[in-house]
């Protein structure tokens, strides 16, 4: 059994895994890491791996204390990946998106795949059929975008997401629910819209932390798994172990 864990910029994603099976997801905030992961390993004694990928800001030893329980690998650039990257600054190119291609690789063979990841950003990424990633895009996430129009407007509201029930506000509150929720919305398609035109056919995840929330205001057919980074973890241990 395996523990993949995703530290993404505002809280952690936790899954148990044993083989290609996901047993179980936790989420829990950074502060709580070394009592989380003590927990799951308490519950789950059968675990004998942590794989660890981070784009948010956490301290290495608060993994590495586990390392007499299990084994601890942490998955970075230098990692096997089964892509050609041909991103013009690799190194660059954040781990988090890298695993996400490669669970497009793995779960969908000899196919064009967008991987559209909703989170605190909204990251696009495009790997094609003869598995070369291209690279995507990278734009602000929901909460980003509610943020920044409380935090640099002097009297917009701070709002939790919303659908809004009109394109047309008719307050301030469902003026700003309609440009965050309406703009992300026809960001996504629109950019669904521009890959079409250079590729006839390719398939597209949604995952995120907000993509079962975007997903059925969406024109194009998608296929949506939140938990779709995790799998990726696991996918990507388990090619650097052969």
């Amino acid at each position: 059994m395996l523990l993949a864990i995703d530290v993404g910029n505002t809280r952690i994603k936790a899954a148990v895994f044993e083989d290609n099976t996901l047993l179980k997801v936790i989420i829990f905030d950074k502060k709580e890491v070394v009592e989380k992961i003590n927990f799951i390993l308490d519950q789950q004694s059968k675990i004998k791996a942590l794989v660890v990928a981070s784009v948010g800001k956490i301290d290495p030893s608060d993994f590495l204390r586990f390392e007499k329980r299990a084994s601890i690998y942490f998955i970075t650039h230098e990692s096997q990946f089964p892509f050609k990257n041909l991103y013009s600054t690799p190194l660059t190119l954040g781990i988090d998106r890298m695993v996400l291609a490669t669970a497009a690789t793995l779960q969908f063979p000899n196919q064009n795949r967008l991987v559209i990841d909703a989170g605190t950003c909204i990251t696009y990424d495009f790997v094609d059929e003869h598995d070369q990633y291209l690279g995507g895009a990278i734009s602000p996430g929901i909460r980003l975008r509610y943020e920044s129009l409380h935090q640099f407007t002097a009297k917009l509201p701070l709002l939790k997401k919303a659908y809004p029930e009109y394109v047309i506000g008719n307050s301030t509150q469902e003026s700003i629910h309609s440009g965050v929720i309406n703009g992300i919305t026809l960001e996504i398609d629109g950019f669904i819209e521009q890959y079409k035109s250079q590729y006839a056919k390719f398939i597209i995840i949604l995952t995120g932390g907000d993509a079962e929330f975007l997903a059925k205001r969406l024109k194009n057919t998608i296929f949506a798994n939140s938990n779709f980074l995790l799998e990726g973890l696991n996918q990507t241990f388990q090619y650097n172990q052969k």
